[in-house]
């Protein structure tokens, strides 16, 4: 899967064009291939800087990711993998070399990102979902090859196929040979004298393809879904990329999740705490009955177990943890304010705390003290 193009360069989405540039030259100048000669690690993250550049430095584009990530952007218009904004041409002029590179064999599709958003019973429970991908799909009138039917692309005449073509250039340091991009096939090696007019020679149309995602239970918020050959069809009959759905699960309004297990409040009256009760509690499932003991305190929390999130690998659930808050009763008409004074005055004040308060316990200390 291609990295965020913000993390290849190391800024943020809010970083500017300039810093944009400035940190896209540091990278540059650190991986261009003519200064790592042999290192394959080096030219993979050369290729990586230049492609993630080529679509931030482009306003349109950068909406375009921003948006839809790389689904949203353009492979065909994209990461060209060489000489971005003109400095690779600064450093084939000071350190030679082949810049360019031959893009005629078989190249892998690109990876697509699509983020879906679920709601919380959607993550909890499974969906299968819909979803519209536009991507590149291989052309069916020529078989991705780009020429018109009934005809074949040729060998290009001028760099031979290699897709290179040598360039002498004079420079402070004397004269250097450097290795350029072949400009009569841009790199592939062959030409195409009648393309097809379906694709207009690229091999590739662009569609909107109609995929059906199956969400697994238990999904969670973030997590990545890998669809194999579902993203950008590949060239010169190379294997699709692959496509990823990223989880977007909306907050609910009364659970809360934390792994498989769920979290709630509900509210209780002052005689459902003193006496007890049986109480309707939302859960995942529906409405069930939960037992509050006589003399339950505000913020006692109880367990309903197998009522949480089921695993989204194997069986079992995790469970539902309910927190009861107890409720001031409020707009007392005066037979109930005469009946809590009542109650009041008959009941001791460390029966009404359900604790001995602070002062309380200072004079047992103080007594204890004093022998």
């Amino acid at each position: 899967m291609k990295r965020d193009y913000y993390e290849v360069l190391g800024v943020e989405r809010s970083t500017g064009e300039q810093e944009i540039k400035k940190a896209y030259r540091k990278l540059a100048r650190q991986y261009h291939p003519d200064v790592n000669p042999g290192d394959k690690g080096a030219e993979e993250k050369f290729k990586e800087v230049s492609e993630a550049y080529d679509v931030l430095s482009d306003p349109e584009k950068k909406a375009r990711y921003d948006q839809f990530g790389h689904a949203g952007v353009d492979p065909n218009q994209g990461g060209g993998f060489g000489d971005a904004g003109g400095f690779g041409d600064i450093f084939d002029m000071f350190f030679g070399g082949g810049g360019g590179q031959r893009r005629g064999g078989p190249q892998r599709g690109s990876d697509l990102r699509y983020a879906m958003s679920l709601t919380f019973e959607e993550a909890v429970f499974g969906v299968e979902k819909e979803i519209q991908i536009p991507r590149d799909e291989t052309c069916t009138d020529c078989q991705g090859s780009g020429a018109a039917p009934g005809t074949h692309p040729t060998t290009c005449s001028q760099c031979q196929g290699s897709g290179q073509v040598k360039v002498l250039q004079r420079t402070p340091f004397g004269q250097i040979q450097t290795a350029r991009t072949c400009p009569t096939c841009q790199g592939e090696g062959r030409t195409i004298s009648s393309p097809c007019s379906t694709c207009h020679g690229k091999g590739k149309v662009r569609k909107v393809k109609t995929i059906k995602v199956n969400i697994p239970q238990g999904s969670e918020d973030g997590l990545n879904l890998r669809l194999s050959g579902d993203g950008e069809a590949g060239a010169k009959g190379g294997p699709s990329g692959d496509l990823y759905i990223v989880l977007q699960v909306k907050r609910h309004k009364f659970f809360e999740r934390e792994g498989n297990d769920v979290y709630c409040e509900i509210p209780i009256t002052f005689i459902q705490a003193t006496l007890g009760a049986e109480v309707d509690v939302p859960t995942l499932d529906g409405v069930v009955k939960m037992k509050v003991p006589e003399g339950t305190q505000t913020a006692t929390i109880f367990r309903l177990k197998g009522h949480g999130v089921p695993h989204r690998r194997g069986s079992g659930r995790g469970d539902q943890h309910v927190r009861v808050i107890l409720t001031t009763p409020t707009k007392l008409n005066e037979k109930q304010k005469q009946l809590l004074r009542e109650f009041g005055e008959a009941t001791p004040d460390h029966q009404q705390m359900g604790k001995k308060s602070l002062f309380e316990k200072f004079k047992e200390n103080l007594r204890d003290a004093m022998g």
